[in-house]
């Protein structure tokens, strides 16, 4: 095996099955194609997989089944770290995972701030859809959920019910992160935060 191929199987274990990545994780250690040719070699051996254009795996592996499909999340994860784009839960994913909506996305979907476009990976098929709504930088899916959810949901259908079962949800990093975001949204969904904020601290 060639030392590139070697350094990438060093980076892989290390980051543990179930990662997801793309060639791009692997610049540091030479030219894209000394990469390419080394992650196809490592196909061949069976040590990784290749689940999609541009896209590989470190599969878990189950006692029965073998190597499973890949978490839709953490290919979302690679794909943005792909492409430069910003991630977050898609609207209706937010609001399922708030408990606001008990709809359940057909598919993986995520908002991005990039082109919306669909991915087959691993056997799946993968959403990523431009959100109108801000993706916030460096905030934990936690914050951009709500953000994302409030988009979903549109400011005539956020009544006092909404507002506290948000603030029961949000802890006091969560909502400052909010608070400082609200430059960044629509006018109206920065007010939503303030009653939010008022509704953690009554």
């Amino acid at each position: 095996m060639s030392a590139v191929a070697d350094r990438i199987m060093k980076r892989v274990r290390g980051k543990g099955r179930g990662w997801v990545f793309t060639p791009k994780s692997f610049v540091d250690f030479g030219t894209r194609g000394s990469v390419d040719m080394a992650l196809s070699r490592l196909v061949t051996a069976g040590d990784i997989r290749r689940i999609g254009r541009g896209l590989y795996d470190y599969p878990r592996q189950h006692d029965k089944l073998g190597a499973l499909s890949p978490d839709p999340a953490n290919v979302a994860k690679a794909l943005s770290t792909q492409s430069g784009d910003k991630l977050a839960p898609s609207g209706a994913a937010a609001a399922n995972r708030l408990g606001l909506s008990t709809q359940v996305p057909a598919r993986a979907s995520y908002a991005t701030t990039g082109r919306t476009r669909v991915r087959q990976a691993g056997g799946r098929s993968l959403t990523l859809k431009h959100s109108r709504a801000p993706v916030l930088d460096n905030a934990p899916d936690s914050v951009n959920a709500v953000v994302q959810a409030l988009a979903h949901l549109g400011k005539d259908n956020i009544d006092s019910d909404k507002i506290r079962h948000f603030a029961a949800r949000l802890d006091d990093r969560d909502m400052r992160m909010l608070a400082q975001a609200r430059a960044e949204m629509p006018g109206w969904m920065g007010d939503v935060v303030l009653k939010i904020g008022a509704a953690r601290n009554g």
